[in-house]
């Protein structure tokens, strides 16, 4: 007799938001999404619920916590609460928030007096539905992410599908990576090291530095030697385009002969056509942790370009369920 699959005491439900991505996830998986049923009510309030059984199943939701024009970030958040809640309710063995885009992630830190820390409210809301796991791409600081959440919080991060991106290139460019500001330079560090391990040769990195003061955005210094090399900055979410824009032209004063932004969460404004339509970058490189809607689309064609996911959430699942290593992962 055949020994069960794990994949086969598993479910994966995707809100409709999320629901391409939720898709890919459970294709990787060699599964199917379950079926789910959401209304909307008078007043916008909503009701989600499991259309089969899940009791005493492991249970996946996919919802990234992004708002756009047919949902804001708030609405999705109380819609992925109230379906872990009911999923529970129903005797699911436990629940995992899979969160592609995690809401509030950036209000981890009081900056000035009263400021709420809403990235410790989330991780509470998360805990009082009972969420056994919580599992997020890319949050802005790891630290804050951890300290947050009192359930067991699992974080992802995008850096080895741009290092296998890169590399597939490796024959035809000598590298640089560029933190666009001093606090993505831990990031930057740990993907030119693995993008070094996979070259098998010595990339080069250079900073700028960027601070911030009521809205504005100021800093020229430029350290690193760029000139003659493709450069990759490395940022975790780009939205108005401003940093992106203000990498690129340093770095094209620095001498670099190919310019590239690679970004985990593709969370465009709409300023930020503004980057590809007067002077683009070679190329800018996303995930589809975000839909990109239909403003960016036609980028799709020219500039721009997205890495999926899927395959990350995929594999984070089966070693949630097989009790594989989660810190190999960085390594894939």
């Amino acid at each position: 007799m055949t020994a069960p699959s794990p994949t086969d005491s598993i479910a994966v439900f995707a809100p409709a938001a999320t629901s391409v991505l939720g898709a890919k996830i459970a294709a990787a998986l060699e599964i199917s999404l379950s079926p789910h049923e959401e209304q909307e009510f008078t007043g916008r309030e909503y009701k989600t619920r499991a259309l089969h059984s899940v009791r005493d199943r492991s249970v996946y939701v996919v919802q990234s916590l992004f708002g756009d024009s047919r949902g804001s970030a708030n609405d999705r958040l109380c819609q992925l609460l109230f379906f872990i809640g009911a999923l529970k309710d129903a005797g699911a063995a436990r629940v995992t928030a899979c969160l592609p885009y995690l809401a509030y992630a950036r209000q981890d830190r009081r900056s000035e007096a009263r400021d709420p820390v809403t990235a410790r409210y989330v991780a509470q809301l998360f805990e009082s539905m009972g969420a056994a796991r919580v599992l997020a791409l890319e949050v802005h600081n790891r630290a804050a992410f951890d300290n947050a959440f009192r359930c067991n919080s699992v974080h992802l991060d995008a850096a080895a599908l741009f290092v296998r991106h890169f590399a597939a290139q490796s024959a035809a460019h000598e590298f640089a990576v560029v933190s666009p500001d001093i606090g993505g330079v831990k990031r930057a560090k740990h993907f030119q090291r693995h993008l070094e391990e996979a070259l098998g040769r010595p990339v080069n990195f250079a900073l700028m530095d960027k601070q911030r003061s009521r809205g504005g955005v100021s800093g020229t210094l430029f350290a690193g030697d760029v000139a003659g090399r493709c450069v990759i900055v490395l940022d975790d979410l780009i939205s108005s385009g401003t940093t992106a824009a203000r990498a690129i032209g340093a770095c094209r004063r620095a001498g670099a002969a190919r310019v590239e932004f690679a970004a985990t969460h593709a969370s465009f404004a709409a300023e930020a056509r503004r980057l590809f339509d007067q002077d683009p970058p070679d190329k800018v490189l996303v995930t589809d942790s975000v839909d990109l809607g239909e403003s960016f689309g036609p980028y799709l064609r020219g500039p721009l370009a997205v890495l999926s996911i899927a395959p990350l959430f995929a594999e984070a699942i089966q070693r949630l369920e097989n009790g594989g290593s989660l810190s190999e992962l960085d390594g894939l």
